[in-house]
C-alpha cells in the first residue's frame, strides 16, 4: 500500500521539476503564477441507447468510474424532446471531473497506455483547442483503458475528454501538453 502523505503522481513531479522551468524560459514569464498548469480534466460519456434502456447509463457510469478512479455522476435531460423520445429528467449519460493527483494519474494513463492502444493511432489533432487554452478530444471506445474487462462490455461507448488549463492562449496550452508528451500529429 502506498503512503498517501509522501506519494505524488509521476506527471506532477515532472511538471514541478522540468516543465515549469521550460515554459518559463520559452514564454518569458516574470512571475511563477503566470506559468500555465492543468486545472481539471472532464470526462463525459453520452449514452444514446439510454432512451430505450436506462440500465445502459448505469453500466456506462460504472465503467467511467473504473477508468477515472472516481465515482461518475449520471447526467439527466433538461428538456423533453419528442423527436428523440426524450423526457425531462431522463438519464442520458455520465461525467467525471478530475482534479489534483487523480487528474495527473489519469493524464499519465491516457498518454502512456490508452492512446497507444487506439487502433490506427497516428496522434491527436493539434487544432482541437478552444481559443482559451483548453483541449478537447474524443475516444471511440472505452476498451483502450486497461481497467475495462473486454468480456464484461455489453456495448462499445465513446467518450469526450476535455483538458482544462490555466493558459491564456492556445500556444501556451499546446506547449504545456507537448511537455507532458501528448502525441500531437505534425
Amino acid at each position: 500500500m502506498l503512503d498517501q502523505a509522501t506519494y505524488t503522481p509521476r506527471l506532477k513531479g515532472v511538471y514541478t521539476d522540468t516543465i515549469r522551468a521550460a515554459l518559463k524560459e520559452e514564454f518569458g514569464y516574470k512571475n511563477d503564477m503566470m506559468i500555465p498548469r492543468l486545472d481539471k480534466i472532464v470526462i463525459n460519456m453520452g449514452v444514446g441507447e439510454a432512451v430505450k434502456d436506462t440500465k445502459k447509463v448505469k453500466k456506462a457510469a460504472e465503467e467511467l468510474s473504473l477508468i477515472a478512479g472516481q465515482k461518475a455522476v449520471v447526467t439527466h435531460a433538461k428538456k423533453s424532446i419528442a423527436g428523440f423520445r426524450v423526457r425531462e429528467e431522463m438519464p442520458l449519460g455520465c461525467k467525471v471531473t478530475l482534479r489534483g493527483d487523480k487528474m495527473y494519474e489519469f493524464l499519465d494513463r491516457l498518454i502512456t497506455i490508452a492512446l497507444p492502444r487506439v487502433r490506427d493511432f497516428r496522434g491527436v489533432k493539434p487544432t482541437s483547442f478552444d481559443g482559451r487554452g483548453n483541449y478537447a478530444m474524443g475516444l471511440k471506445e472505452q476498451l483502450v483503458f486497461p481497467e475495462i474487462n473486454f468480456d464484461t462490455v455489453d456495448e462499445v461507448l465513446g467518450m469526450d475528454i476535455i483538458i482544462c488549463t490555466t493558459a491564456n492562449t492556445d500556444a501556451e496550452a499546446k506547449a504545456l501538453l507537448k511537455n507532458f508528451n501528448m502525441p500531437f500529429t505534425a
